[in-house]
């Protein structure tokens, strides 16, 4: 017997439209705390995820209250010597349309706060507000298992992403930053993870501050025939 298809649902579409044009990373956060019932009603959201087996091999690590200002020291704190880095590769280079999109988002960022282009100064200040968070009342620390190699990353990674859709959904602000994932040794000792979990990223998260500078500028997406190919 042939399934019938389900009917596409015009609303939902233009819900799930909306909710991606509208987010955008938040730099600047009110001191407000985010409920804990509210916080579980956004994970259990993401939770929906899909993954590769349905391993589900994301992990989330979340420090808030006096917790999180401990841990904003912690990532503060310079590089020990032989301090190991990032769990996952950086990218070897950004180079092409990739740089450019790179560039303009920077600029756009300085722009914003203020920062004259060549003041490395500033831009270093503006850099080291990843490590404090942005100000946010909460972190979340998202881990793979080891054992699941990069795909484990690609789930976290689909995984984040729901996570920034239902904070957007809910009316909340949040940015996904892999800076926090360059100091991974200091995150498994301060939430007592063991070698086993590899630091994807964290999202600091809270309610947006709409009078910080760092929230008035959009990024731009590339046109579809820049991403594209239909092969009939």
């Amino acid at each position: 017997m042939t399934k019938t298809l389900a009917p596409a649902t015009p609303s939902a579409h233009a819900t799930l439209d909306a909710l991606l044009s509208q987010r955008h990373s938040c730099r600047g956060f009110l001191p407000t705390p985010v409920s804990r019932e509210l916080q579980q009603k956004w994970l259990t959201t993401a939770q929906k995820t899909a993954s590769w087996c349905n391993s589900q091999p994301w992990r989330v690590h979340i420090a808030e209250g006096a917790a999180i200002e401990r841990l904003r020291e912690v990532m503060l704190a310079p590089p020990a010597e032989g301090e190991p880095g990032p769990d996952f590769e950086w990218p070897l280079k950004y180079q092409g349309e990739y740089q450019q999109r790179r560039l303009a988002c920077a600029l756009q960022l300085y722009a914003s706060v203020g920062i004259a282009k060549g003041d490395r100064e500033a831009s270093t200040r503006q850099a080291r507000e990843n490590l404090r968070f942005f100000g946010a009342p909460h972190v979340a620390i998202v881990t793979s298992d080891a054992s699941l190699s990069v795909y484990g990353a690609v789930d976290c990674g689909a995984y984040v992403a729901n996570l920034l859709l239902a904070a957007q959904s809910m009316g909340l602000g949040a940015i996904p930053q892999a800076a926090l994932a360059s100091r991974p040794q200091r995150l498994r000792e301060f939430f007592g993870l063991g070698p086993d979990r590899l630091v994807v990223c964290g999202i600091s998260f809270g309610y947006e501050d709409p009078q910080h500078p760092a929230n008035g500028f959009r990024t731009p997406r590339a046109a579809l025939d820049e991403v594209v190919q239909w092969v009939a």
